[in-house]
């Protein structure tokens, strides 16, 4: 909101200062400030009202270390992050941005999944929560929504050098803008490993003859139900001790916004040689608001927590980082960037799968781990949660410089 005011002001007025806010690095380092005030002054007070409330941790017993003791901690502190995240977005934020749009509507949607399956563990006195169906279709239903809006959405689009065959037409000192050609509607994403570091979803359909590419969604769409199911799911199994889950995320989300600031840089892009979309340097702002979020949260929830951030928090930071990861087109990056989170799925899938074959084989369910998620099985091993935590993020640190590497290996 304030960006179009002081739009107004800056065009009818010639307010000095108010040409600042077309500036994208101004309007991201305002954005990460402001959230930082809003999660740490108010995390407090929203803190306190969640224990007023008595919105407390329901523990079951597992035998860990300290566990107990976290009993009654508040949680649903996910409300935090969310509130830090949105409103420096709708001041700060073009509104107007299809992206902007898209990851507004995620966090809301994600949010509500959360606060309802939140809700049912506390003042119900649920410990399942919310049916892990109507999880699942919620998360359907922001797949549907997320890949239905970049597949068909006139302003999803892509910029790139012109060509003749393999070599770029270039004349010295041509300006950059020129050697471009006009936006484009494209099925490209980035993947690591393969020559130009790029795979166009209509060539998987191209054997089904001439004019099979428009016929890509069927691809495309249920590749993102996948991605954004997958990711929400392994932040909501990563928030299993103090600071983790919220740590991890802010790692995962920094490179991300790295790689929409230069994706929406045609200056950038072209020195780096990836994939120039136009208009996605808007999520910088979202990227910053967000990374604020977390930061201030973790003031609160690095060990001993004073807050927990619930479903409410965890699920929709997982969907938030997945609609980044593919508006960006570098959902094919996931597995390496979201590497904690893969992991943190896997050891529960590998647990859960031996120990039924081995049930049915042998008529005792054996485990592969001492416990799943994984951060439990380190636990049981004795290892202090504010080691694991540490350990994991130097871990998410390795996963986020090795990410950026693979854009350049080819």
């Amino acid at each position: 909101m304030l960006y179009y005011l002081f739009e107004y002001l800056e065009k009818h007025y010639q307010l000095p200062g108010a040409g600042l806010f077309q500036f994208l690095s101004f309007r991201a380092a305002a954005a990460i400030i402001l959230s930082l005030l809003i999660s740490t002054i108010y995390g407090k007070r929203i803190i306190n009202f969640l224990r007023k409330q008595q919105v407390g941790e329901t523990v079951r017993e597992l035998g860990l270390e300290g566990q107990m003791q976290k009993a009654g901690t508040p949680t649903m502190g996910g409300i935090i992050i969310i509130l830090a995240t949105l409103i420096p977005v709708l001041l700060l934020a073009k509104l107007d941005n299809i992206y902007i749009i898209l990851l507004l509507i995620t966090t809301v949607w994600m949010g509500l999944i959360g606060f309802v399956d939140d809700y049912i563990k506390v003042f119900k006195k649920d410990k399942e929560g919310l049916s892990g169906r109507f999880k699942v279709m919620g998360q359907i239903g922001l797949g549907i929504i997320v890949g239905a809006t970049l597949f068909f959405h006139p302003e999803v689009t892509i910029k790139e050098e012109v060509r003749d065959g393999d070599e770029v037409e270039i004349v010295e000192n041509v300006p950059i803008q020129k050697r471009f050609g006009e936006e484009k509607k494209s099925t490209k994403t980035t993947i690591p490993f393969v020559k130009n570091n790029e795979l166009d979803y209509s060539s998987l359909v191209s054997w089904a003859g001439e004019g099979a590419e428009k016929y890509a969604w069927l691809i495309f769409i249920p590749l993102v139900i996948i991605v954004v199911t997958a990711v929400s799911n392994g932040a909501n199994l990563t928030d299993g001790i103090d600071g983790l889950a919220a740590g991890s995320s802010a790692i995962i989300v920094l490179t991300l916004g790295i790689f929409a600031w230069v994706s929406g840089n045609l200056i950038f892009s072209d020195y780096l040689n990836i994939m120039y979309i136009p208009r996605v340097g808007e999520i910088t702002i979202y990227i910053a608001a967000f990374v604020g979020g977390l930061v201030g949260f973790l003031w609160y929830n690095t060990y001993p927590a004073q807050v927990f951030m619930g479903d409410t928090g965890s699920l929709t930071i997982g969907g938030i980082i997945a609609v980044i990861a593919i508006a960006v087109r570098k959902e094919w990056l996931i597995p390496i960037l979201c590497g904690i989170f893969l992991a943190e799925n896997l050891s529960v899938m590998l647990q859960v799968s031996y120990f039924k074959y081995t049930k049915r084989k042998y008529g005792q369910g054996k485990r592969i781990f001492k416990m799943s998620p994984l951060h439990h099985h380190y636990q049981k091993l004795g290892y202090h949660e504010s080691k694991i935590v540490a350990r994991f993020w130097i871990v998410g640190i390795i996963l986020a410089v090795l990410t950026i590497v693979t854009l350049k290996i080819r």
